[in-house]
């Protein structure tokens, strides 16, 4: 697995605990988001290191950069159609488009100037952003917040088939870790290396809602 991994108990203590923040795998240049699919679609991806086959273009497909909320939403790899998970690397300036792309998928306020504002950039935008309650490895919820992005047209297709650099099934790994997850201490739980994201754009970290850089004024 081409993931760089640490214990999870090793880096829960550098980890924001509260607030809105990207968490991800990522380096210079790429930046690993997951999902989880039936196995035929994600047999298609590997192999052909882009999404086909039985993958909709046609209906949004949602993206997840923090891999133990990836692991609540399947299950650790056992809901029915959820049962292989992978870990794509793409290119940090698509992921960065889509992140600019992103609309809020409730309306909040404090972000835009009217509902009928949000309403209009929602009819139109191929981007929808949640931020979900983010969890503990046993499903427990904690304070910090969680982004899913759902995409659909030509942001799918591009994010599908133009700014993949690798796809990896990952099943395996979630599987081996599954178990290590219910433990109360956490204390063998292996997780891939994450920290807080920054898009390039300021203007976009704040229209996302992104709580402030630390030592930020």
């Amino acid at each position: 697995m081409s993931l760089v991994t640490r214990p999870y108990r090793e880096q829960l203590d550098t980890w924001p605990q509260a607030g809105r923040h990207i968490m991800a795998h990522y380096d210079d240049s790429t930046v690993v988001v997951y999902q989880a699919y039936r196995p035929s679609i994600a047999r298609f991806a590997v192999a052909n290191q882009r999404f086909g086959g039985d993958f909709s273009f046609n209906r949004m497909s949602w993206i997840k950069p923090n891999f133990l909320w990836m692991m609540f939403r399947c299950g650790w790899a056992t809901k029915v159609d959820q049962e292989s998970v992978l870990a794509v690397r793409l290119k940090r300036s698509g992921f960065d488009e889509i992140l600019g792309a992103a609309v809020h998928s409730a309306y909040v306020a404090e972000q835009y100037a009217s509902k009928e504002v949000w309403d209009e950039q929602l009819r139109s935008s191929s981007v929808r952003l949640q931020w979900d309650p983010d969890h503990d490895p046993t499903g427990a919820r904690v304070e910090r917040r969680a982004i899913q992005l759902g995409l659909s047209g030509d942001i799918l297709r591009r994010y599908a088939t133009e700014w993949i650099v690798e796809i990896e099934d990952i099943t395996s790994f979630a599987a081996e870790q599954r178990a290590k997850a219910t433990t109360s201490n956490h204390q063998h739980l292996i997780v891939p290396v994450e920290s807080p994201y920054r898009p390039n754009s300021e203007a976009t970290a704040s229209r996302l809602g992104l709580e402030p850089e630390r030592g930020a004024s």
